[in-house]
């Protein structure tokens, strides 16, 4: 891949996030307005300021019209993107680079899903495509495929395996319960998810994330601009997205154990921000939970565990809030659940309050006052053989 990142030419200056619920109350208009507002007020700026705006949602609209619309921006570029559940995240790279370019000072990005009155019944394309995507199974019964396919190619006991990816959702949830932001705030324990009816395969109501109406936003400017609106911001490292060409599908070798287009993207961003040893350098990470088993096979490929030990790794708790590398420490889409647009910028914000110790005590992790200055977030979208990725690292300190 040819790609020469931007390190540490662009920061984050300030950020927002609604809380992720079923808001009968709000519209649209109103999450977007309660994001953005939180973002400019941090980096202590009017909406007159920002130069730029990227708006991402799946669903909920078709142009920059909805943001200029709720934000009454007058004469602004606005520019709706969406990328599957990358949508968020793709709202970033775009004002990031747009500042990196040069184009602008100060850009704005916003995510935003409001679907629970819409009778979205969750992660199936709407509208259908018609470019070939294919669309045949659910995403539930896609990702179901994974734990069998593990189980055999690495030897585990299917049970144990199914216990594993259990205990990954006891994980986030127990997270989840302890941030005011987050949809599901009840701990469950991994007897209790094991129990819960089919959904498809092996996989619960409890493996798979739920819907919910949400919005996030961030405001970035020129790295060296960055202390002028806070003394606290996030340079970002690397901005990597893949898209696969299906050929997954297709392959008859391709196993379900592996998901190429996130090993790509997380090397690619791993090479943009200079890092080698991605467990022991990360302070956390915020990955994209859709379903348990995406959880398992992502600490793989994005090189928190060898081939084949993550399943080990998860069992002796790497990966828990206290643990070696926290993962999802907010809760992950399984306590926020999915409106699809704002997840990605949700998953940064994350990253905001972490890194700069703005989390709840009960939930800061260790390894920032360890010493751990960078955090990593990632989404996929699509299904195993046939996926979107974005890996995103940010960090507190610019390169020497």
């Amino acid at each position: 891949m040819g790609s020469h990142g931007i390190r540490d030419r662009v920061a984050i200056v300030g950020m927002g996030c609604t809380p992720f619920a079923e808001h009968f109350d709000k519209g649209l208009d109103d999450l977007m307005v309660e994001a953005t507002t939180e973002a400019l007020d941090g980096a202590g700026i009017t909406r007159a300021d920002a130069d730029a705006w990227w708006v991402g949602t799946a669903q909920s609209g078709m142009s920059g019209i909805m943001l200029a619309k709720a934000l009454q921006l007058e004469g602004a570029p606005v520019t709706r993107v969406e990328n599957m559940c990358a949508t968020g995240s793709e709202a970033l790279r775009a004002a990031s680079y747009a500042v990196a370019s040069g184009a602008y000072d100060l850009a704005v990005a916003v995510g935003v899903e409001k679907v629970k009155d819409s009778g979205y019944q969750g992660l199936n394309a709407f509208p259908i495509p018609t470019d070939g995507t294919n669309r045949t199974l659910t995403a539930a019964a896609m990702f179901s495929m994974v734990l069998p396919a593990y189980a055999e190619r690495y030897g585990v006991d299917p049970d144990q395996l199914r216990r594993v990816a259990a205990r990954i959702a006891s994980k986030n949830h127990a997270n989840g319960a302890k941030n005011p932001k987050a949809q599901f705030r009840r701990e469950m324990s991994v007897d209790a998810i094991c129990d819960m009816p089919a959904v498809a395969g092996q996989l619960g109501v409890f493996d798979c994330a739920g819907v919910a109406d949400g919005a996030a936003a961030a405001v970035v400017c020129r790295a060296e601009d960055a202390h002028r609106y806070t003394d606290s911001p996030l340079f970002v490292k690397a901005l990597s997205l893949v898209a696969g060409n299906g050929s997954g599908l297709i392959d008859p070798s391709y196993d379900y154990t592996t998901f190429p287009e996130i090993e790509a993207a997380g090397a690619d961003a791993y090479a943009q921000a200079g890092i080698t040893d991605p467990r022991g350098e990360l302070a956390l990470a915020e990955v994209h939970d859709c379903f348990t088993p995406t959880e398992l096979v992502l600490m793989e490929d994005l090189g928190f565990s060898a081939r084949g030990e993550a399943w080990t790794d998860c069992e002796k708790g790497t990966f828990d809030l206290d643990g070696e590398l926290p993962v999802n420490p907010d809760g992950g889409l399984k306590s926020f659940g999915h409106p699809v647009g704002a997840s990605g910028l949700r998953m940064m914000y994350e990253a905001w309050l972490q890194l700069r110790r703005e989390a709840p005590a009960e939930r800061q992790v260790a390894t920032v006052d360890a010493g751990r200055t960078l955090a990593l977030t990632h989404n996929l979208g699509g299904y195993p053989g046939e996926m979107v990725s974005f890996v995103g690292i940010v960090g507190t300190e610019p390169s020497a």
